[in-house]
């Protein structure tokens, strides 16, 4: 795990198509997308520059609220989120918070390891859908 908690996995395919990838692999594992907020959409409405940069907010209530209820500041770092983003080369990047951070970050107990072990598990093979 990165000191900064941030798992960064480069994709085979453009930021449009990781994002379409994303989301069939978020509808997969049976998680709700709570929201999309695209960086580049905003940045150009205020006539800046932005390379493809987008979020995805999701999650699953079975996955999230052990966590709150071992350390109610977990709610800060959930629902969970990946950021879609192009870098300064064109290649397509995907990132997301490593749930042993968020455990750590919060201090969170044995009461939320299988979930965050779960969470883990689901994001790895997320992401992987997303970018293989």
């Amino acid at each position: 795990m990165p000191d900064d908690g941030l798992i960064t996995v480069a994709s085979a395919y453009t930021a449009r198509e990781t994002i379409e990838r994303l989301l069939a692999a978020l509808a997969a594992h049976n998680m709700t997308v709570f929201a999309r907020i695209d960086h580049a959409a905003g940045a150009a409405s205020a006539g800046l520059p932005l390379r493809a940069t987008e979020v995805v907010l999701f999650g699953n209530p079975k996955g999230g609220t052990p966590l709150m209820q071992d350390r109610q500041t977990a709610g800060i770092d959930l629902p969970l989120k990946v950021l879609v983003w192009e870098d300064e080369a064109g290649q397509a990047q995907l990132s997301y918070n490593d749930p042993q951070w968020i455990a750590q970050r919060h201090g969170l107990g044995a009461h939320s390891a299988g979930a965050v072990a779960a969470m883990t598990k689901a994001l790895q093979e997320i992401a992987k859908a997303a970018t293989t």
